[in-house]
């Protein structure tokens, strides 16, 4: 089968950009309100997009924040959201975040276990180590931990959630009235997991999905960051500016998927990309201008705060002048550096830096035609860059109808993206194999050598 590209859809309810709340066409309650984001749903499954993708934060962040902008101060948790618009959909995929930092595994395998049963095996995690403070401070501790230590603990609690995923063989459950026989407790298992992190005894108490486990999604950069998803990931959420930086992360990655005897194929890497699409250039230009002068001076620069790992204070800096050096962060180290990369090349103000920033937080903005924006696409996937891409609409839902509209119809016509969806869970349409049950494949193991 040919190769196509892969596509997410970043859909937060209340815009990506930072001032998107503020745009005629943005719903301004649209973070918490249920009939948008069905909205959203359904015009994503019409553009066949694989997944809905939503972030999550653990804290309240007031005046911009690293998500930027106060239209997201109060949300949806997205796992309960997800589960609610499931049944109104029929293909698309749900990827939803959960913290490794401040969950237990138990309840993280129960909840994405259940999510996958009720879409029917359309389920997704996205794994993250929440990095900062204010999270830290609702999770019983005065700061958040070191980041060296929340990837050691993010690594121990995949293994244990993919041990809870297996409690029960996929033919575990006879249901026989006749016999009376529900279930073999021989198909049955613990997790019987002890480690530095966790002592699990299990088994779940939630069978498994039509596509085995969940869609394991994880988005780290940092060398850390990279060990773990090459180790545990099977998509991939990253950020690159150019071609060059992101081709070296997707042969790094891949690099290191197959020395973890993983197959590279069933590793996905899709950077993150925001598009403002016009019939014209000159139509897209106004579109993000239009935009861009929504953003009011304290989210731009709450903003950069987030993004720098909450270091870097500018009290008292000139806007108009250069970016001031950010001391260390515990937070979010990659994204602090990619923010740095991004002003210094392009000799950014700070202003100027925020204003680019402010819809993609150090995504690829891209402003053009749907042809310019399909022949970026094109060239990242054809050339080592990406295997797909997870589309940030800057506000909702106009920038999304554009992008479904006017770029979706290009990516068909030059052969890059599906006509239909291939299957019915997020396994299939992604290309990715079904996990074989850890436990029913050792059966196989010892049936094969009698």
């Amino acid at each position: 089968m040919t190769r196509q590209i892969k596509l997410g859809a970043f859909l937060p309810g209340g815009g990506q950009h930072i001032a998107a709340w503020r745009h005629p066409d943005q719903p301004a309650d649209g973070a918490t309100n249920f009939e948008f984001h069905k909205q959203l749903a359904l015009t994503a499954e019409r553009g066949l997009f694989d997944a809905y993708f939503l972030a999550d934060g653990l804290a309240a962040a007031f005046s911009g924040g690293v998500e930027g902008g106060n239209a997201k101060v109060a949300g949806f948790e997205p796992v309960t959201l997800f589960s609610a618009l499931t049944p109104l959909t029929t293909h698309l995929g749900f990827i939803a975040t959960a913290s490794t930092t401040y969950e237990e595994p138990y309840n993280t395998a129960r909840k994405f276990a259940s999510l996958d049963l009720i879409s029917d095996g359309r389920a997704g995690w996205n794994v993250v180590t929440t990095a900062t403070e204010a999270a830290a401070r609702n999770f019983n501790l005065d700061q958040q931990l070191p980041h060296a230590a929340r990837y050691r603990r993010a690594q121990e609690h995949v293994e244990v959630v993919k041990k809870l995923w297996d409690s029960f063989e996929d033919d575990a459950f006879l249901r026989d009235k006749d016999s009376g026989v529900f279930f073999d407790t021989a198909k049955v298992h613990g997790a019987d997991h002890a480690g530095e992190h966790f002592k699990v005894a299990g088994p779940l108490n939630v069978s498994r999905s039509p596509q085995g486990h969940p869609v394991i999604v994880q988005a780290g950069q940092s060398e850390d960051g990279r060990g773990l998803a090459a180790a545990t990931a099977e998509v991939i959420f990253t950020a690159h500016q150019h071609l060059d930086t992101a081709q070296e992360f997707y042969r790094d990655i891949k690099a290191r998927a197959a020395a973890n005897g993983r197959n590279p194929d069933h590793v996905l890497i899709m950077p993150g990309v925001s598009p403002f699409v016009g019939r014209t250039e000159e139509e897209a230009r106004e579109k993000y201008d239009r935009l861009t002068s929504y953003i009011l001076e304290e989210d731009g620069i709450a903003l950069l705060n987030g993004l720098t790992g909450g270091t870097l204070d500018l009290t008292g800096h000139d806007l108009d002048g250069p970016l001031p050096p950010a001391p260390p962060t515990e937070g979010n180290k990659s994204r602090q550096a990619l923010i740095r990369q991004i002003a210094d090349e392009n000799g950014f103000t700070i202003r100027q830096l925020y204003q680019w920033i402010a819809s993609a937080r150090g995504h690829f903005t891209i402003v053009g035609t749907a042809g310019q924006v399909a022949d970026m696409l094109q060239e990242w996937f054809e050339n080592e860059g990406a295997d797909g891409f997870n589309i940030l609409p800057p506000w909702l839902p106009t920038a999304l109808d554009d992008f479904v509209d006017l770029v979706i119809p290009e990516l068909q016509r030059r052969g890059l993206f599906r006509t239909a969806y291939e299957g019915r869970t997020l396994r299939e349409n992604l290309g990715l194999p079904f996990p074989a049950n850890r436990h029913a494949a050792r059966h196989r193991v010892v049936e094969a050598a009698e």
